[in-house]
Formats: C-alpha cells, structure tokens, sequence
C-alpha cells in the first residue's frame, strides 16, 4: 500500500517542491512505494524555476509539477496521508485543513523548517546556490525518512522517529 507524504509551505514555490521531488526522486530509485505531494496553504500558482533547475541538475523528473493548494488534499478522493510535513515557519505556524489518514485518522505531522532560498543575497547566482544546497538538504532528510519502516511503525512510533530526524 502507497505511503503518502504531503509536504507544505506557504506558497508552495519553492522549499516544498523542492521536498517533493526529492522524496519521489529516492523512492524510485530505492524502488519504495512511497508517494510525496505538494501544496501551499496561500500558494502563488508558479513554481520558482529556481527550484526546478535545481532538481532537474539532480536528475528529477520535475513534468507536471504546479503550485497547488492544501485543499486538494482534504477533499473526497484525496490520497490517503500518513505523513505531512510543513518546511517553513509560516505553513507550521497556521491551522492546517483537516487531512485524511490511510485509516481514516489524521496523518503524523512534522516540522522540518528550512531558510527560505528565495531570500538569498548575491543575485541570481547567490539564489542559485541557496536552492541546490536547500534541495541537497532536504534530499538528505528524505533519504532518512526512506530509511524508516513506514510500512510497520505505529503513529507515536513514526512521530518520535520524524522527530528524531529533524533533531526535535
């Protein structure tokens, strides 16, 4: 059974594709059924092209990627969320939708914040930098998450190990 993981940031522009592709990224190269998801809670309705350079430049398939709001994932016909992850301060800091777990109960929820990469100074190569190294830093944390037996942990059980990852 697929695992999905919605990851969300205000705009959903940037540090939460960045996230999403990453997570689907390693999970087919590991062959895991994992499905990672995006969305904003305000999103901008573009993607910072920024962050697809810098997945593309790590060999993610980026096709199909839009900004898209939370919404989508609580309606009728949503995936089933086991995980959702929020990657900067002002999506954590929000009231969040009511999400649908694979049992019917509510997803384990997580923040792993980053800097947000579109604020970066020394132009266009200074924002350049700041995405690949937010995108191989959020790359790792997927990898650990990937590492966990999602299949097998109980809720309290994955939410002290999502926890443990982000050193919370």
């Amino acid at each position: 059974m697929t695992t999905h993981v919605l990851i969300l940031c205000t705009h959903n522009s940037a540090r939460s594709v960045l996230a999403e592709g990453m997570l689907n990224h390693w999970a087919k190269k590991l062959g895991l059924d994992v499905q990672a998801h995006s969305a904003g809670s305000a999103p901008s309705g573009r993607i910072n092209p920024f962050a697809i350079e810098a997945l593309q430049a790590a060999g993610v398939d980026t096709h199909g990627y839009r900004s898209k709001s939370w919404d989508e994932f609580s309606r009728d016909g949503a995936p089933p969320l086991s995980v959702v992850i929020t990657v900067c301060d002002s999506a954590a800091a929000e009231q969040c939708p009511v999400f649908f777990g694979g049992t019917g109960g509510q997803p384990v929820k997580v923040h792993w914040g980053y800097p947000d990469p579109s604020n970066a100074e020394g132009g266009d190569e200074g924002k350049r930098r700041a995405f690949e190294l937010t995108r191989q830093a959020i790359g790792y944390r997927m990898l650990q998450l990937l590492q966990l037996p999602l299949g097998t942990l109980g809720k309290p059980e994955l939410q002290r190990a999502l926890a443990d990852i982000s050193g919370s």
